[in-house]
């Protein structure tokens, strides 16, 4: 018997990779499926044009770069529908999430010399002869392996950052959402068509696996924690250093002097935008006893005027048709265990569609809470105050985002989330803000992206000391001699003898 395929499914015909709506069916794209050789073949084309791209200069890459942002701009439009016919995205939010690449590409572009190029640093007096000079000199090939969620922003988010820096990038699209990768590419080569500076390889995990083993310089990668760790000892076999970003289970915290229309608004955008597909979803929320019942009340209202559907709807589908198994299970579960639905339930899973999901009173140990859902669900439960909360914030192994409603305590009580980035009062907010780091800790993967420290990322740092004068206290030289030992004696203690 034939297996049916299942529209969103990732299909192999003729050597090709098919991608399809999950929403309808409707192919999006047929891209060739790389072999192993024609990984590595892909990386040695890379090398060579990294060299050339390199000597292209910080301006010559800023010119090419913004040029390139100039035309997903033009055509957003147009990148925005690919997205939402290949993925299920709603329009509206595809177009926020293209927007949000923009504004990294433009910040990187412009930059990357300021933060990577040469410069002179201070030394101290025990070396005063010497000069000291930092550069950051670009890897050559960077891999990145892209997500499926935000299959434009998401890998944007290391590829530009990695092109700005002197790279040039092996992009390896999620198997569900590569016509949109293999967009953005041929995007690329219409403003530098010199060299293949930017390219994509196409195919499932094998492919990304492969990807790992080419010997690019560096990894990027973006996806489940499970992944996160078979590439990491994947790249382990030879050195190859990596940047992991992986999976989330961030909270909300709601205090007692929070804007509670505020922080309903924030946390039904910051749950079920995208369905609920976010690696910095809000997933959880604790909100201390004196303000739960109306908080839930005010998320419910506003969550339950949300629509579902393939076009035109708030809510689009689940992209990966295997996702909505896990989302069932994980309300089957909160159910069972004695968490109460007050919007959705076990009734909301409608394949290829899952409706808002709202649980209350869900245990702690639930998979709902433990485990990510990746799905418009969201677990609400009551806390006697804000140590209870960041207590239960912080009992998991992930440590991606979080974000704190509040007035008084709210910064402090962020800066207590075990996690790489928090929101104060919004949700989501640093992700867009291309001036900040983005990454996360423990199972949520190490690295930054975005920001100075994302553009660090790409560039091994190189140290340069120059000789400026004769030395007055000679210690690293077989020249020296007794007496001037007995003068370093003296200078360290005069410089370091003293307690403070």
């Amino acid at each position: 018997m034939t297996a049916v395929h299942v529209p969103g499914t990732p299909l192999i015909e003729d050597g090709r990779l098919v991608s399809t709506s999950p929403a309808t069916g409707a192919e999006a794209g047929r891209l060739p499926v790389a072999t192993e050789a024609d990984v590595r073949a892909t990386v040695e084309r890379a090398r060579a044009a990294a060299d050339w791209w390199a000597g292209l200069g910080f301006a010559g890459r800023r010119d090419r770069l913004l040029r390139w942002r100039g035309v997903l701009a033009r055509r957003i439009e147009e990148l925005a529908d690919l997205v939402h016919v290949e993925g299920g995205k709603p329009v509206g939010d595809a177009v926020v999430e293209i927007l949000t690449a923009l504004e990294h590409i433009d910040w990187a572009a412009r930059n990357a010399r300021r933060v990577l190029g040469p410069r002179r640093v201070r030394t101290r007096l025990i070396l005063a002869e010497f000069t000291g000079h930092l550069e950051y000199q670009p890897y050559g090939v960077v891999g990145v392996i892209g997500p499926w969620n935000y299959p434009v922003f998401t890998p944007i988010g290391s590829a530009a950052y990695a092109l700005a820096a002197g790279n040039a990038v092996v992009f390896k699209p999620s198997e569900y959402t590569p016509a949109v990768g293999q967009w953005l590419v041929d995007r690329f080569a219409e403003v530098v068509p010199e060299q293949p500076v930017f390219q994509a390889v196409h195919g499932l995990g094998d492919v990304g696996a492969a990807l790992c083993r080419s010997g690019v310089a560096k990894l990027a990668f973006t996806g489940s924690t499970a992944t996160a760790k078979k590439v990491m000892a994947a790249c382990a076999e030879t050195l190859t250093p990596v940047l992991l970003e992986a999976g989330g289970k961030d909270a909300m915290i709601v205090d007692a002097d929070a804007d509670l229309d505020a922080a309903a608004e924030a946390c039904v955008w910051g749950a079920l935008t995208n369905a609920g597909q976010t690696c910095i979803g809000i997933e959880r929320v604790y909100a201390v006893d004196p303000v739960f019942d109306a908080f839930v009340d005010k998320v419910v209202a506003k969550a339950g005027r949300l629509t579902v559907g393939p076009d035109g709807a708030d809510i689009g589908p689940i992209t990966m048709p295997s996702q909505v198994d896990v989302i069932r299970r994980h309300i089957d579960d909160a159910v069972a265990r004695g968490g109460r639905p007050v919007l959705g339930g076990p009734e909301a899973v409608q394949p290829p569609y899952v409706h808002p999901t709202v649980l209350v009173d869900v245990p702690e140990d639930s998979a709902a809470v433990r485990e990510e859902t990746f799905g418009p669900t969201l677990t609400v439960n009551r806390v006697r105050d804000v140590d209870e909360a960041v207590e239960r914030a912080n009992a998991l192994s992930y440590g991606l985002g979080g974000s704190v409603f509040g007035r008084r305590r709210a910064v402090a009580v962020a800066r207590r989330l075990r996690s790489g980035m928090a929101a104060v009062n919004s949700t989501l907010t640093f992700a867009g803000m291309s001036t900040l780091p983005f990454g996360g800790v423990g199972e949520s993967g190490f690295g930054r992206i975005h920001g100075e420290d994302g553009l660090r990322e790409f560039g091994r740092a190189k140290s340069i000391t120059r000789r400026r004068a004769r030395s007055l206290l000679p210690s690293m030289t077989f020249e020296r001699t007794p007496a001037d030992v007995a003068r370093l004696v003296k200078a360290a203690k005069l410089m370091y003898g003293r307690g403070r």
